[in-house]
């Protein structure tokens, strides 16, 4: 039986003698190629995703008084939760890279989506504290995995040239989901109880499911083709030496971050004296401060150098979690200027840190390298949430004990990190900008996104 041949059709764009096929730039109007207004919806759409995803993993960490308080549990439990989403995402990440090529881009972005607002769901729905953990982890073996297939669709749907400008435009999905999303989900939360910001995201995430067959390509051209063994690339990541430190680099990054951020709001209520009206003001000024100090630290690691950029930042960061570990009762503004400057700090060193991490692996293999760096990312930042509940105790009065313990021990995690960052060396030429990758920096150091930088992966891969 003769093939079908689609029809091909040209806007503006001469026909080439002697090169048939896909142009890098033309117009053709194709299913991996479509038209300019059709690429604009799929960013809204895969933009609405980021933004669903990253509220749905930022809201617990502000929530935690009152998740606390109304669970009747205390830090260690309230760890689990943080962890938990992290953990299944860092496996699933794992499991899923054997399988996800063997379909069409399409129908697995709208399984795992689908899957991610049942865990939501269910998070909305639990009645106790078990539930809601078996909830997370639903969410998270979903959710974990859905920013690295987004830059997978990116990737295949718009050329070399335009595909950088729409990974910026689907990092604006983390810039409203910091300074937005997650205030007026603690709000909500604040004001009708910590069910209500998941049932809101439930909500609106069913139309975007929904739009999702209207709005994507099927993108199914590389099923069918062989690629790596998932497992043969595993051992090849995790055999070069180099690649051994960038981990590393990473883990002491996480466990510098995540011992300490899931409780700085039960200690900024409790300890601090704020109330949890306020800490919304805490989260936007936050939020604000890092999307203005990302690009302009990462033009300065371009200028300057990311290793020194690094080692100057980093200090800073350590210092600025012993004082926010240790912060006595003071005045509000005190306590968003203290957390505003630790975000900023925090992600300064996370820019420089993945400008030198991704460059460490040669192009061809860095979108291999980038997958197992996000799961061995969630892997740390659960680690770091855990065994920071596992120290810090909750007195009879409701203040929190021992987290200044926690303050050093992130401190020391990323003092060392300075070590390791000069161990890791530059194979790629030209580096990575950190410029390029400011925005994607900052949503993994301060949402855990752990996908963002996959990008870099397959942009190069496609070169």
């Amino acid at each position: 039986m003769a093939a079908t041949l689609k029809p091909i059709i040209y806007v503006g764009e001469p026909i080439l003698k002697g090169r048939p096929g896909p142009l890098e730039g033309d117009h053709r109007i194709t299913e991996s190629n479509p038209p300019r207004q059709n690429e604009r919806l799929i960013l809204v759409i895969l933009a609405a995703v980021q933004f669903t995803t990253i509220v749905d993993f930022m809201i617990v960490m502000p929530l935690g008084p009152q998740l606390m308080r109304t669970l009747q549990i205390g830090p260690t439990e309230f760890g689990l939760i943080v962890s938990s989403y992290t953990f299944a995402a860092g496996v699933a990440g794992l499991a899923a890279s054997s399988i996800v090529d063997r379909f069409a881009r399409r129908t697995t972005f709208m399984f795992f989506y689908a899957g991610f607002l049942l865990g939501t769901l269910f998070c909305a729905l639990a009645p106790n504290y078990l539930a809601l953990i078996l909830a997370r982890v639903i969410t998270g073996a979903f959710g974990g995995i859905l920013g690295g297939m987004a830059m997978a669709i990116i990737g295949d749907v718009f050329p070399e040239h335009r595909r950088g400008r729409a990974t910026g435009s689907l990092m604006t999905g983390f810039a409203l989901a910091s300074v937005a999303g997650v205030p007026f989900g603690l709000v909500v939360g604040t004001n009708f109880g910590w069910h209500m910001p998941f049932i809101a995201l439930a909500i609106a995430g069913l139309p975007i499911l929904l739009l999702i067959p209207f709005a994507l390509p099927r993108l199914d051209s590389h099923v069918g083709k062989q690629h790596m063994q998932p497992i043969r690339s595993l051992v090849e990541t995790f055999s070069n030496t180099n690649h051994l430190n960038a981990f590393a680099l990473i883990v002491t990054l996480m466990i510098g971050s995540f011992t300490v951020f899931p409780y700085v709001s039960p200690y900024l209520v409790h300890n601090v004296g704020m109330s949890e009206q306020q800490l919304p003001l805490v989260y936007v000024a936050g939020g604000l401060l890092t999307l203005f100090a990302a690009p302009l630290i990462g033009r300065m690691a371009d200028r300057y150098g990311k290793l020194i950029i690094y080692r100057l930042i980093a200090p800073v960061s350590a210092t600025l979690l012993v004082v926010i570990t240790h912060l006595p009762a003071v005045h509000v503004s005190v306590a968003i200027a203290v957390f505003g400057a630790l975000m900023v700090s925090n992600v300064g060193r996370m820019v420089a840190a993945m400008a030198m991490v991704t460059s460490c692996v040669e192009p061809s293999r860095r979108g291999a390298f980038l997958s197992a760096n996000s799961s061995v990312q969630h892997v740390a930042s659960g680690l770091g949430a855990y065994v920071g509940g596992l120290i810090v105790t909750q007195a009879a009065d409701g203040r929190l004990e021992h987290f200044g313990t926690v303050g050093w021990i992130a401190a020391a995690s990323t003092v060392t990190s300075l070590w390791l960052a000069g161990r890791v060396r530059i194979l790629a030429q030209p580096a990575v900008s950190a410029a390029e990758i400011s925005l994607a920096a900052a949503a993994e150091a301060s949402a855990d996104a752990g996908e963002p930088l996959i990008a870099v992966g397959l942009r190069d891969q496609r070169q």
